[in-house]
Formats: structure tokens, C-alpha cells, sequence
């Protein structure tokens, strides 16, 4: 059993109501050794604060309100609660982001409402999660404005550019891969393979995506074996190996308890170099 962990997940959707708890329990069994479970809206994040309350040192929640959202961002009510969440152990600013692909709201309120969370990330010295599509050219902008005030984050489940990509670890972010690079239509291994090991992270954005061979039905955190394992192919590297790295990787960039990687020892040399 591969240890790992689940930088992304939905465990607040109503898709787990029925059974959350038992979603959690085959992640731990499948090695999960932490899932970050995501709040994009407030509503959301008290549900993902009392997943991670049920299963304290496994679950870590986070609040923010997603780009689909920004049309009903309001500042008090909204920053209140982010800031509510921080101090009740929320590690992360997100799901927050720009997505111009659906008309939810238009980019000028996206990027408005952006800026307040990463600003709300620095002062609460907390990291962000970033979702972008259709809107390249205002994520790098905003990657390499947050890089030079120190604000740390993630872009999730990447499917971007080299240009996008690029901007993301000169600012120090990290790049997250989901179950996407199971599928047939998954082209880009090699800009995969330029992400650095110590800058990479796996997720299962569930309950969508499910990896191969589970595509098309509800994904959960267990199927981010199949993911690790994928990532680990293209990288040349085993599972076994990439598995406890991506795990440190997580518990970096949320400031995770250490314990989470206590029974997964990472190699300090790449066995590639």
C-alpha cells in the first residue's frame, strides 16, 4: 500500500452525503495519509469543517468561493467567513480562481473577487488553490503579482500551458494532476515531466473525474492510486517512490501536522538524478 495524499477533494458535495464517512475509510485503507477537503463557498466549508472534524489528522478543510460564484460574492459576509474558517484550522484560501469559459459571472468581477481572496491569503499567511480555464493570460498575471507579495498556492487539477506552468513555479506555486492524465485524450506527458518533484501533487478533484478504469462514475480520494501511478509512469519513477513525496509536497504547502508523513520516509535524492 502506497502511501499518498488527496491535495483536492469534494468530500462537502452533496454527491457524498449518504456516505462521506465511508469514502474516508477507503481512502485511509487504499494509504491516504491526508485529504484536503475543499470549501468554494461558505456553505460548503462548514460542511468540509465537520468532515475533517469526524476524522481529525486524516481531513484538512479549507473555504473560499469559487469563480462560478463571483457574481454573489459579498465582502463582509464572505471574508468574515474565510477568516472564521482559518481560525477553526482551515489551511487553504479556495477554491477560488478565474474561469472564463462559462458566462457565471464576467471576468472583471472573477478577477475582483481573486484579488480579495489572495489578498485575504496573505494576511492570513494561508496558501491558495487556484482554478483557471479559458483565462491564461489574467492566471499568469495574477500567478506572477501573488509570487511577488509571497503568496503561496496551487494550480489544481493543471491542464494548462508551459507558459501557465512556468509562471507557477517561478512564483514558488505548485502544480496538482487528477485523474485527467488517465484518459486517452491526455497529451501533455512531457510538460508533465518538466514539473519539479519537490513542485507536484496529485488529487482527485472528486466526485468528478474518476481515473481509468472508473471514468464516468463518481470518483473518490481511494482512485488516486491510479493517478499516482500514472504520474509515476511518465515521470519514470515507481509509485512506491512518488507516492511519499507528493504526500511531503502536501504537507508543505498547507502547513499539514507532520505526522502525516511519519510512516511514509521520502528518499532526499531523486532515483532519476
Amino acid at each position: 500500500m502506497v502511501p499518498f495524499a488527496d491535495s483536492h477533494v469534494h468530500l462537502a458535495d452533496a454527491a457524498f452525503t449518504e456516505d462521506v464517512d465511508e469514502v474516508v475509510a477507503r481512502a485511509r485503507a487504499a494509504g491516504a495519509r491526508a485529504l484536503v477537503c475543499i470549501g468554494e463557498s461558505a456553505a460548503a466549508a462548514a460542511r468540509a469543517q465537520q468532515v475533517a472534524a469526524r476524522h481529525p489528522s486524516l481531513v484538512f478543510h479549507t473555504c473560499g468561493v469559487h469563480p462560478y460564484d463571483a457574481n454573489h460574492w459579498d465582502a463582509s459576509r464572505d471574508t468574515d467567513a474565510i477568516r472564521h474558517a482559518v481560525a477553526a484550522g482551515a489551511v487553504a484560501v479556495g477554491e477560488c480562481g478565474l474561469d472564463y469559459q462559462y458566462e457565471n459571472a464576467v471576468p472583471e468581477v472573477q478577477r475582483a473577487v481573486l484579488r480579495e481572496q489572495l489578498t485575504l491569503a496573505a494576511e492570513l499567511a494561508r496558501p491558495v488553490i487556484v482554478h483557471t480555464r479559458g483565462a491564461e493570460a489574467d492566471t499568469i498575471a495574477m500567478l506572477q503579482d501573488a509570487g511577488a507579495q509571497g503568496i503561496r498556492g496551487v494550480l489544481h487539477c493543471f491542464t494548462g500551458s508551459l507558459a501557465m506552468a512556468t509562471a507557477a513555479l517561478e512564483a514558488g506555486w505548485y502544480i496538482s494532476y487528477s485523474g485527467i492524465v488517465t484518459f486517452k485524450k491526455w497529451t501533455d506527458d512531457d510538460l508533465m515531466r518538466l514539473v519539479p518533484l519537490d513542485r507536484l501533487l496529485v488529487e482527485s478533484d472528486a466526485p468528478y473525474l474518476a481515473p481509468v478504469p472508473h471514468r464516468g462514475t463518481r470518483n473518490e480520494s481511494a482512485w488516486v492510486a491510479l493517478t499516482l501511478a500514472r504520474v509515476a509512469q511518465v515521470h519514470g519513477l515507481s509509485p512506491e517512490w512518488l507516492g511519499p513525496r507528493t504526500l511531503q509536497n502536501t504537507q508543505c504547502l498547507f502547513s499539514l501536522p507532520e505526522s502525516v508523513c511519519a510512516d511514509a520516509p521520502v528518499a532526499t535524492i531523486s532515483p532519476i538524478n
